[in-house]
């Protein structure tokens, strides 16, 4: 087994490679998940990814449903060409039939699905035909569509839970009627995977005539089994496979093609097949899908999914880093996801936040990262993710690696209506102890600033410093405030920017960041007074 697939050659079809066809029903069972519908238009940009794709047959969808199905499988047969075969749906009805072939009048490679229920279920209370008519009823629909079309392919539905005997029966019956696939759909999703692959063996073995013709696997998601039934119905011989993009479809959805593909690019060689899929547009087909169809893709879908190929846990970030084929199978850039990504979260390690820095351009001696990253875990305990944005107002407050003067160490504001706003701030000093004061103003953030100036004009008095003191007050004016949300969510960072002005005109500026918007000023206040102090014995 390969243990990474990496680059667009993983599908190469060597010599003794069985290729397995893949028809792609996105625009007809995908269409049918709930609220899904596309229009011509949508769906000619979905067949266009579709030959970008490189898929082998296009079901375009069903023409007798709705006069607007019929001309979307119209367009879709006119922009096709060559390039693929285009396949409509049908009843095993002789309208639905003439319907489809005149709907596929410009394909050049047509193709006609006809079929029915073939489960006692499906022919008792849905069909309410014996199995002779039913049987029939299928022979009939086959030779209806072979008036019309070479191609054509017959679908058994329910053919999970048909009588084995029976639907055997008809099988050979219509293979002899003229079909050229036959698909065997698991269409309540009801079989495990080995059930449905054995039933493919069962099948290749049991009835006359199907060397000669595909036999097709289509498998639905009810259990969460599709991409498992399909890849056991392929490993046991199966020569088509049916899908869709994301897994879209009726109830819980059809097997998904990129994870099929994908899978078999990873493990063809060991069961002798390979699609001619290319890889590297699945990442560009899903986006589309779920752009016109609004079925957004879990985070966590496999290889289409926006965290698939990210990692957040420390453990994992650092094996990520030192070899990427610890954690990922599969090259992200092999199916168009670009490159892995680190995604700093409260779970994240050292490693990965030197790493991001490292790659912002912070070159970050150990002493001020331990620091760092302290402050960084807060910052991650707070938020579900932590962006470029938090990172760069995280190293804006350590200005440089220089060493703060005065540092908040605690802040509680009690504000509100009618309440009078008032701030209590515990600040260590540069002889390392703590100072603590309460005082109240016209709000918090004019509480907050007053309490700083308090605490670090009380403190320089009474160590006889008198630096910037003036009746017992700093000497400085607030020129300017300004608070901006940084990052995404309503979590964001909050950064605030204020400058201050002294006697002589100058402007210091400071910069704080903080989920809590009051912690920033404070941290954006006491920041420019630090640069303040500094000034003073410069």
């Amino acid at each position: 087994m390969n243990s990474v697939v990496t680059g667009a050659m993983s599908n190469a079809d060597p010599m003794g490679i069985r290729h397995v066809k893949v028809l792609d029903t996105t625009l007809r069972d995908g269409e049918q998940s709930s609220g899904a519908s596309m229009d011509a238009t949508e769906k000619i940009s979905i067949a266009r990814e579709l030959l970008r794709l490189n898929v082998d047959i296009i079901e375009a969808g069903f023409p007798a449903s709705s006069p607007g199905d019929f001309d979307s499988v119209v367009q879709v047969a006119t922009l096709v060409g060559d390039k693929a075969v285009v396949c409509a749906l049908t009843r095993a009805v002789a309208g639905d039939i003439e319907a489809a072939a005149a709907a596929l009048a410009a394909a050049e490679r047509p193709r006609i699905q006809t079929g029915l229920g073939l489960s006692p279920t499906h022919l008792r209370y849905k069909l309410q035909l014996s199995e002779d008519n039913a049987l029939d009823h299928a022979v009939k629909a086959v030779k209806e569509a072979r008036r019309y079309c070479a191609d054509v392919q017959f679908y058994a539905e329910d053919a999970g839970r048909a009588e084995r005997s029976y639907l055997c029966k008809v099988l050979k019956a219509v293979i002899a009627a003229g079909a050229t696939t036959v698909n065997v759909p698991d269409t309540t999703g009801a079989l495990l995977p080995n059930q449905y692959g054995e039933l493919i063996s069962y099948l290749l073995t049991h009835v006359e005539g199907i060397a000669d013709v595909t036999l097709a696997a289509h498998a639905h998601n009810d259990l969460g089994l599709a991409t498992a039934a399909s890849l056991a119905a392929v490993a046991a011989g199966a020569g088509q496979v049916e899908a869709t993009i994301n897994g879209i479809g009726e109830r819980a959805g059809n097997a998904a093609l990129e994870e099929i593909v994908v899978a078999l690019a990873l493990h063809g060689a060991e069961i002798g097949v390979c699609t001619q899929i290319k890889l590297d547009e699945l990442t560009r087909a899903s986006r589309l899908v779920a752009q016109i169809t609004g079925i957004a893709v879990p985070a966590n879908k496999a290889i289409v999914g926006a965290g698939a190929f990210a990692h957040s846990s420390g453990i994992h970030q650092d094996g990520v880093l030192k070899q990427r084929s610890t954690y990922e199978i599969i090259d992200p850039k092999t199916v168009g996801a670009g490159a892995s990504s680190i995604v700093l979260t409260a779970r994240s390690g050292r490693a990965a936040l030197r790493h991001r820095l490292e790659q912002l351009g912070y070159a970050v001696d150990s002493a001020v990262f331990k620091q760092i990253h302290r402050r960084f875990k807060q910052i991650a305990d707070k938020k579900s993710q932590v962006y470029d944005e938090d990172l760069e107002a995280l190293m804006a407050e350590y200005d440089r690696g220089l060493e703060a003067i005065w540092k908040l160490k605690i802040l509680q504001v009690s504000c509100g209506s009618p309440l009078i706003a008032t701030a209590t701030v515990v600040l260590t000093g540069p002889d390392g102890n703590d100072v603590t004061t309460c005082v109240s103003g016209t709000g918090p953030i004019d509480a907050t600033f007053k309490a700083i100036d308090a605490l670090i004009t009380r403190s320089y008095e009474q160590n006889g410093e008198q630096y910037g003191e003036q009746n017992g007050r700093l000497t400085v004016d607030l020129f300017r405030y300004a608070v901006s949300a940084i990052t995404r969510g309503s979590d964001a960072l909050g950064e605030v920017s204020v400058q201050l002005v002294d006697e002589q005109g100058r402007i210091f500026s400071g910069r704080g960041a903080d989920g809590d918007i009051i912690v920033s000023s404070a941290k954006a206040y006491l920041n420019a007074l630090n640069r303040v102090l500094r000034a003073a014995v410069a």
